[in-house]
C-alpha cells in the first residue's frame, strides 16, 4: 500500500517545510543538476508537490497522492496517479528517470528499479536522490522517525545497498554526487556537490540502462 496518508493530511506543511529550509532544497537541487541528462525528455516518479521536477523542467511526474498532484499540476507538471512498482508508461517512454528521496517510501524497492528499467529508452539513466541511511542526517532519521510524521513508516538505505539492488536491475556505469556536509540546523548557505558518497548526507546516483537492455 503507498504510504500517502501523512502526504494528503500534511500537504501543507511539507510545502511549509521547503519555504522554511530553501538552503537544504538548493544544495540537493545543485547536486541533482550536476547528473541529470541534458537531453531528452524525462519523469520524476514520486514527483511529490513538484518541487523539483518544476526547478529542473521535468513535465512529467508520477505520485499515489491526490493532494500532491494536484499541487504539482500548480507548477505545471503533468501529474499523473500511480506508485512506482508499477509505473503507468510504456516500455522505452522516456530518456531518464529522476526520484528524489521517494525511495524509502516505496513498497517494493526492486520493483520499483526494475519497473524504472523497464520505462527507460536504452542508453537512458535512472538518477536518484536520497538521504543516506549511514550518514549523521539519515542516523538522525532513522532515530527520530517515529516522532515525524512523514517519515514513521520509511525505509531508509545505505549507499551500498542501493549500488547492490540497481546492479541487481540490470544498472551500471553508476556516478556519484554528494552534499549536506552538515546539520540541517547548521547550514548558513548552499553547499557544494562533490564527487563520490561517505561525507554528505544527500547522495545523487546516476545509472545507465545499457542498450541492450
Amino acid at each position: 500500500m503507498p504510504k500517502i496518508d501523512a502526504f494528503e493530511e500534511y500537504a501543507s506543511e511539507y510545502e511549509a517545510w521547503f519555504d522554511k529550509n530553501r538552503i537544504v532544497f538548493e544544495s540537493e537541487l545543485r547536486a541533482v543538476e550536476k547528473l541529470l541528462p541534458k537531453k531528452g525528455e524525462g519523469c520524476e516518479v514520486g514527483v511529490g508537490t513538484g518541487r523539483f521536477a518544476s526547478s529542473l523542467d521535468i513535465l512529467y511526474g508520477v505520485d499515489p497522492s491526490p493532494r500532491m498532484r494536484k499541487l504539482a499540476r500548480r507548477r505545471g507538471i503533468e501529474a499523473i496517479g500511480g506508485v512506482a512498482e508499477q509505473l503507468p508508461y510504456h516500455d522505452h517512454s522516456f530518456a531518464f528517470i529522476l526520484m528524489i528521496t521517494a525511495l524509502c517510501f516505496l513498497d517494493d524497492i526492486d520493483m520499483s528499479f526494475g519497473e524504472a528499467h523497464r520505462v527507460l529508452k536504452p542508453d537512458g539513466h535512472l538518477i536518484i536522490g536520497f538521504v543516506d541511511k549511514d550518514s549523521p542526517l539519515g542516523k538522525m532519521y532513522v532515530q527520530r522517525k517515529r516522532e515525524s510524521k512523514f517519515y514513521h513508516s520509511a525505509v531508509f538505505y545505505s549507499v551500498g545497498d542501493i549500488t547492490m539492488r540497481l546492479k541487481k536491475a540490470g544498472f551500471k556505469n553508476l556516478r556519484f554526487k554528494q552534499t549536506i556536509f552538515h546539520s540541517l540546523d547548521n547550514m548558513r548557505e548552499i553547499e557544494p556537490a562533490k564527487d563520490g558518497y561517505g561525507e554528505g548526507s544527500f547522495v545523487v546516483v546516476k545509472a545507465l540502462k545499457g542498450r541492450s537492455g
